[in-house]
């Protein structure tokens, strides 16, 4: 076993990459085995909307120049309505983000591995992994072996630390485009904003969304997730790309707007609780736990503070007198994923059970109920808040309420595996 290294992270994503630059800054022999090849990357992992706020700018060093264009609002729209809130935020190149995470961790000491696709773990004789297994018969050993390929999932599968469920699955699709005009009579002016709208015709069971990106440019696209809500609501034999095209050809700010060749963006996450996040030797971040906020969708945030807090419970695991890598002593990360990753997390999927099956006439209302919550009832119905959730709710709610209420009690609301 001569191919052995400290931390084994697959996947060099957001978590994967933000895991190693902070395991190679603190001078551990990381390895990323990254399935692209490395003249590609990022083309055919290049799949989120990378919109993200001050937090993880700030909390990460996230420098200007991977930055499209930076916001000073958010929008949440309805069929018949909209609220917006003053709200600074950036809209990432997601390709040059990505690089940059991995240029960063390259200088602190990170290998990387291009065209290396892990297809499972390599077990010892206790069943406990002690490596990975990579493009059909090729190995790589570790003390630690982190999952961050997303809902691949080949290592934490095959390990039963997670359990993804098709009917979880949001799927989405985005095209970078040009001739979108975001100020448009009887609609929010979009400029130098990230909208989200909420609208059954367009994404039933989902929502939609422009992000700005400078003047007749944005990100455009749209998500659902594969359940019960979107099922009732869906038109037959209608694909994702099918409600894109037919949201252009409603919204009179994207009649004219044209696809930027090759800046098409396709991507899913599950958007449930998860089992477990860890075992002996081994933890899963990112969208392999999943970590994407299950109510607006805000991944890099997540997943990148996913990251950052395995690299704390390696870290910890791998400086102790005697190296300690059991699943008793990383779970450290487990905790600090429900304390500061994703607080609050059953709460927040109940919203966003709730706020799918609500009708386009509701959400036309909850428009007007947000206008009137303030800046701070908001921001704490956001973090889940069950106060500030139930101010939102009113009499109409209840026969949805009364039926959702019996899917839980009852044990077969498909959003808690365990």
């Amino acid at each position: 076993m001569t191919d052995t290294y400290d931390v084994v992270i697959a996947g060099a994503g957001p978590a994967g990459g933000q895991c190693a630059r902070d395991l190679a800054a603190r001078n551990h022999d990381v390895l990323v085995l990254e399935t692209e090849g490395e003249a590609e990357f990022p083309a055919q992992s290049n799949k989120s909307t990378a919109g993200t706020f001050p937090s993880t700018m700030v909390g990460f060093g996230i420098p200007d120049d991977v930055v499209m264009q930076f916001t000073d609002a958010v929008v949440l729209e309805s069929p018949n309505n909209y609220t917006k809130r003053t709200q600074s935020g950036a809209v990432l190149e997601f390709a040059d983000f990505k690089q940059w995470l991995v240029d960063e961790s390259q200088a602190d000491g990170a290998e990387y591995r291009f065209d290396a696709r892990a297809t499972g773990p390599i077990l010892d004789e206790d069943g406990t992994i002690e490596g990975v297994r990579y493009n059909g018969d090729e190995a790589v050993y570790a003390d630690i072996v982190i999952d961050a390929t997303g809902p691949a999932a080949p290592l934490a599968k095959q390990l039963g630390v997670v359990d993804l469920q098709r009917e979880r699955q949001a799927i989405g699709i985005e095209w970078e485009m040009t001739g979108v005009k975001p100020d448009v009579e009887g609609y929010a002016d979009l400029t130098d904003t990230m909208m989200l709208r909420l609208d059954h015709e367009d994404a039933p069971g989902g929502y939609a969304w422009i992000f700005h990106t400078g003047d007749d440019t944005a990100k455009v696209g749209l998500c659902y997730i594969q359940n019960d809500v979107h099922t009732k609501r869906a038109r037959e034999s209608h694909t994702v790309d099918d409600y894109l095209q037919g949201w252009l050809d409603r919204d009179p700010r994207l009649q004219d707007a044209e696809r930027i060749d090759g800046k098409q963006h396709r991507g899913s996450a599950h958007i449930q609780l998860p089992t477990t996040l860890h075992t002996d030797n081994f933890m899963a971040v990112g969208d392999t736990v999943p970590s994407v906020d299950p109510l607006w969708g805000e991944g890099i945030g997540k997943c990148m503070r996913s990251g950052r807090a395995a690299a704390i419970a390696a870290d910890n695991a791998l400086t102790q007198s005697s190296r300690d890598t059991s699943a008793e002593e990383l779970s450290v990360y487990e905790e600090y994923w429900h304390d500061q990753v994703a607080p609050s997390q059953k709460t927040r999927l109940l919203m966003t059970e709730l706020l799918y099956r609500a009708s386009n006439s509701r959400y036309d209302a909850l428009m007007r109920d947000l206008d009137s919550m303030g800046r701070d009832g908001l921001a704490r119905a956001n973090s889940g808040d069950k106060r500030a959730i139930a101010k939102l709710l009113k009499l109409r709610d209840l026969p949805e309420l009364a039926g959702f209420g019996w899917e839980v009690l009852s044990g077969k609301w498909a959003g808690d595996p365990n």
